[in-house]
Order: structure tokens, then sequence, then C-alpha cells
């Protein structure tokens, strides 16, 4: 079990009367990028908030580091889910300093994630006249600054051109070595499967497979598969 850093056990989650997530259960290991798969409406984000406490579970458990879940886990892991959350009118510096003063950190951790996400440089541009590869990539700054143990990452290459995504790529691919787990949501297969080393997909709030990567393997005809079945048998 040490080498497992995050599970979820039959994680369930209804919204008036309809079922967004089923039966989940995910088995993320330490010090890896996991890649969770599925169509628009998959519950792939639904699964997420709960990871982050966004969202209460209806009914299952998720254990963090072999513990149940509970709010003081909170600062061990960092999150981007949807829009960074970003004060537009702030250079990158001002953004994190921000966020540094409400947890208590060091100045010097703002010189640290600005670095680790190539951000260093931007001195008095204010974040609202970044790219949208640089606004995510300070928004990963900004779930950095606690010292994550997990980030969690919900389509972080949407909108961005063929320049960013390969930025982002890389920077994803760096954090195992940082002792970062990832897990990281996605619909483009071809992103996920250059960078995960575990794959996940789900299709009509199901987990429908979770293995590693397998070497040559065809992934987009297993995900087309299981995606045409959960989708003609309506669940």
């Amino acid at each position: 079990m040490n080498d497992i850093i995050l599970q979820t056990n039959r994680l369930c989650k209804n919204f008036k009367g309809q079922r967004a997530v089923h039966n989940v259960s995910l088995t993320i290991r330490r010090n890896t990028v996991y890649g969770l798969l599925g169509p628009n409406g998959a519950g792939k984000s639904t699964t997420l908030k709960m990871l982050t406490g966004m969202l209460k579970p209806g009914s299952g458990e998720i254990l963090f580091e072999g513990k149940p879940w509970d709010r003081k886990v909170l600062h061990r892991i960092g999150a981007l889910i949807e829009a960074p959350p970003l004060y537009e009118n702030l250079t990158a510096r001002e953004n994190l300093k921000v966020r540094t003063t409400l947890l208590g950190l060091p100045d010097s951790r703002i010189d640290e994630v600005l670095d680790m996400v190539d951000l260093t440089n931007t001195g008095r541009k204010r974040s609202g006249q970044f790219s949208m590869g640089m606004k995510q990539r300070l928004g990963i700054a900004i779930a950095l600054l606690n010292h994550p143990k997990l980030l969690i990452l919900d389509e972080p290459t949407n909108g961005l051109d063929p320049i960013g995504i390969q930025e982002q790529r890389e920077l994803i691919r760096s954090f195992p070595e940082r002792g970062i787990t990832v897990i990281l949501s996605s619909h483009i297969l071809s992103e996920v499967e250059q960078i995960a080393d575990d794959i996940a997909i789900m299709a009509g709030g199901v987990l429908a497979y979770q293995e590693p990567v397998v070497p040559g393997q065809h992934l987009e005809d297993l995900f087309m598969e299981i995606a045409r079945k959960h989708r003609k048998e309506g669940v």
C-alpha cells in the first residue's frame, strides 16, 4: 500500500436524481502521471471535484495515503480545475504573493514555483495579458505553492496552441521526478498517451478501464470501443 497515494472505493454522485458518477474505484500510484480519459459528460470533472472537496460524495470512500479523506489533507493536494484563479490586473508574482500571504508561506516559495513553470521573466506584465498557455502555467504555479504531494489537473491543455501543449506536456512529465503525483483529466487521447504511466477511461459515469500504459497499445481503438459500448447501453 505504500506506493498508493490515493484510492476511491465505489464513489458515487447524483444530481437531481441523475447519475453522474457510479461506483468509481480509482487506484493512483505514488509519483506517477495518472491519465483520466473520457468523453465530455463522462463524470471526470465531477470525480475530481470530489477528490478536492469541491463536491461531497453521495456515497463511497476516498483514501489519501491509506487514511480516510478529510479536509486536513487539502494542504497536501494542489488542483487546477476549470479556469485558472487569477487576478488579471496583477502580475504573476503579485498573484502568487496574495496566496503566500494567505497561506503563511515565505516569499522564497514564489521564486521556486515561478521557476518550476518557467514564468520567472514575466516582469510587470499583468496576467490578463498572458497567453492561454502562460495563464495555465500560472494556475499550476498557484496549485504548487503549498508543496502538494498530489496535483490534480482538469483539461490543462484546453485552448492551447501546439507550442503551449508541448510546454505543458514537458512540465507535467517533470512532476513525478519532484515527488509530485499527477492526476490528469482529458478527452485528448494523444496528449495523455504521451505522458501518462497509468490510464483510466470513464464513460457514462462509470470507470470502464484502469491499467498501466502498454507500449504499442492502440488506445484510440480501446477508447472508442468503451465509449460506444456505454453510449449504446445508455449507462
